[in-house]
């Protein structure tokens, strides 16, 4: 258990995917002007990162490692992403309308986030087996979803911040993010 709690901590905060591997900037910076945007963002996105390891790990190591085929990993892994996304799409426009009509164009953007195919190749290539895969996958999901909120209400700070004029708009965002970016490579001896 000690050893899935590692792997949970180190993806979610000392190895976040955001603010220390620099993944999933566009819908980090595009998808965080509205908490509530920010979070259905977020949940979407985790539920095909995980939803993406399950899929893809037995895929890998019972299909294409069999046939000799590892080489055509990342080309199945964004074929099994796509997909995904789409029952996310389907899911989320029946189920709530308001919210897949504010995501727009970043719905179908978590079909090329980064962050997502890092995951699943991740977890290969650091040699997790199944459950360490998932767990690695949850953490990175919930590093993803911190980073998300954590910009959204910094935002909303912002809005009512008085801010020099040359540093208005996204300057500051991104400053921002280099500052949380500097916090977050604090954690970096948390585990050993």
């Amino acid at each position: 258990m000690n050893e899935y709690l590692k792997i949970f901590l180190s993806s979610a905060l000392i190895d976040n995917v955001v603010f220390i591997q620099f993944l999933a900037l566009c819908p980090f910076i595009g998808m965080t002007a509205d908490v509530h945007k920010s979070n259905g963002m977020g949940v979407a996105t985790s539920f095909v990162m995980v939803l993406a390891t399950v899929v893809t790990y037995p895929l890998y190591h019972f299909v294409l490692l069999p046939l000799d085929l590892a080489f055509l990993q990342t080309l199945v892994f964004i074929l099994v992403i796509a997909s995904l996304v789409q029952l996310v799409e389907y899911y989320l426009k029946k189920s709530a309308p308001a919210l897949y009509s504010s995501m727009g164009v970043y719905l179908a953007l978590i079909t090329t986030n980064c962050a997502i195919l890092a995951v699943t190749l991740n977890s290969i290539s650091k040699g997790y087996n199944f459950l360490e895969s998932i767990v690695y996958s949850l953490g990175t999901a919930v590093g993803f979803l911190l980073a998300m909120v954590l910009m959204a209400g910094i935002r909303q700070k912002v809005k009512l911040a008085k801010i020099p004029a040359f540093i208005k708009g996204t300057p500051v965002l991104f400053v921002a993010a280099g500052l949380l970016s500097m916090a977050f490579s604090g954690f970096s001896g948390l585990i050993k």
